[in-house]
């Protein structure tokens, strides 16, 4: 379990994601939220995150940034319409954790291939495991 300032981390860079194109959408709001809940973060600390600013922590293990890279994945998805912008951020927030660009790449194709562009999480880590071995 990741540790409170890790979890504050992830929640503040899901909620700059979701501010990347000037607004959250309830749909958005409510999936974040869910993931605070997950995480076992309460809502006024939840809140108090689109508000203040967190010391941003890249996660330490690869299976940690996987997850983190398909929460964003969900996140970015969940109005089923991605903008340019939000693939260049995501396909960033991913290089800069430390992802192989490939593997990053073949995700943003290959989700378009399935209902609501939501890849499996098993076919997810398949894809990054071929780049680490």
């Amino acid at each position: 379990m990741p540790t409170e300032k890790e979890k504050l981390s992830i929640l503040s860079e899901m909620i700059a994601f979701a501010k990347v194109n000037n607004e959250i959408k309830r749909s958005e709001y409510d999936f974040l939220f869910s993931v605070a809940q997950q995480l076992e973060v309460g809502k006024k600390i939840f809140d108090s995150l689109f508000t203040e600013n967190v010391e941003h922590i890249i996660p330490k293990s690869l299976s940690a940034r996987i997850v983190q890279f398909h929460r964003l994945l969900l996140l970015m998805n969940i109005d089923d319409k991605q903008e340019m912008i939000e693939i260049k951020r995501i396909h960033d927030i991913g290089l800069k954790m430390g992802l192989p660009p490939g593997a990053i790449q073949q995700v943003l194709v290959i989700m378009h291939k399935y209902p609501d562009k939501i890849v499996p999480p098993e076919l997810l880590i398949a894809i990054f495991k071929t780049y680490y071995n």
